[in-house]
């Protein structure tokens, strides 16, 4: 009996998802926002256009997916801004925000808000199989790594936000979705350009050592779009420059986490956003950093997975 309903209209992509809280089985729709060819972003209000023209029709995806008979739905749960802290806040988000307001009144359902990135958390912890870090109030370890973050984050379990999230690194410039999007699209591919530069990169016979920039917990990422548009100027080979750019972010992700570890000791990691399904930084985190967590690539995306889970963890329902 599917129960708890879903909404995160982020910058990128409208997601709607159902959860049968008794048996944790997930339904999700999502769709892209269209970005034209050559461009590396959308515009606030294209993105807020598009997303009201394509929530109904993600949600009438999402029933097809549904017998009609299952499910009654008790909460919803929805991303009202990019991060939980003072001033975080983009319009994309209302459009979820709205419709979730409306149909938990005319329903007369609870509404819970939280953010789109305690949603990427909590459906990282799901796909990783470790919700339990939040029963059992232990602190843990979050990187969000997307095209609008590169953040390591300290979580707490929290009766108020389900997660108390503190950010102890980020990048002070460039965010790794964007330096991957950004160098991508000078190498002829379409934004968002992360799987097709993932399989560039795989093409490459070179191994490369790379040295990021870090100051304290923090990284710089500007550097490598610099380093990257400096290697096709000399003709290397896109194969080579997707596989120097992947590397380099992964190395710098491994840096970021052994920092945190010299504070939080063998604390676990768990890694959300779009830039941790790529499987070349995953599998070379893997091979250096111990106690890690990684969900698959559909709950490391942009979904609507985690806005439902955040509602149903406050309605006791899981």
């Amino acid at each position: 009996m599917y129960s708890v309903l879903g909404i995160d209209t982020s910058n990128y992509t409208t997601s709607v998802s159902l959860i049968d809280a008794e048996n944790m089985e997930i339904c999700q729709s999502k769709i892209m926002l269209p970005v034209k060819s050559g461009e590396v972003g959308i515009r606030q209000s294209d993105a807020v256009f598009h997303h009201t023209k394509q929530l109904p029709i993600a949600i009438s995806e999402l029933l097809k997916k549904v017998n009609d008979n299952c499910y009654d739905i008790k909460a919803v749960g929805v991303s009202k801004s990019p991060r939980l802290v003072k001033g975080s806040y983009m319009p994309c988000f209302l459009v979820g925000e709205g419709f979730a307001e409306s149909y938990s009144k005319l329903c007369g359902i609870d509404l819970y808000k939280t953010s789109h990135q305690t949603g990427h958390i909590l459906a990282a912890l799901f796909s990783a199989d470790r919700l339990d870090l939040i029963r059992n109030k232990k602190s843990f370890i979050a990187f969000h790594i997307s095209g609008g973050t590169t953040d390591c984050l300290l979580c707490k379990p929290s009766e108020k936000d389900v997660l108390s999230i503190t950010q102890i690194g980020t990048s002070l410039d460039l965010k790794a979705g964007q330096a991957i999007d950004r160098i991508g699209v000078k190498l002829g591919l379409d934004f968002p350009c992360g799987a097709e530069l993932e399989k560039e990169a795989l093409l490459s016979e070179k191994t490369y050592s790379t040295n990021p920039s870090l100051k304290g917990n923090d990284c710089c990422l500007s550097g490598l779009q610099n380093i990257c548009e400096k290697m096709l100027e000399d003709g290397e080979k896109s194969c080579d420059i997707a596989n120097f750019c992947l590397t380099y972010i992964g190395d710098t992700i491994i840096s970021m986490s052994k920092r945190a570890r010299e504070t939080y000791k063998d604390t676990p990691i768990a890694f959300a956003g779009g830039v941790m399904s790529d499987k070349i930084i995953k599998d070379k985190i893997l091979s250096e950093i111990g106690n890690v967590y990684f969900s698959e690539p559909e709950f490391s995306c942009d979904n609507a997975v985690g806005t439902a889970l955040y509602a149903a963890i406050k309605k006791e329902l899981i």
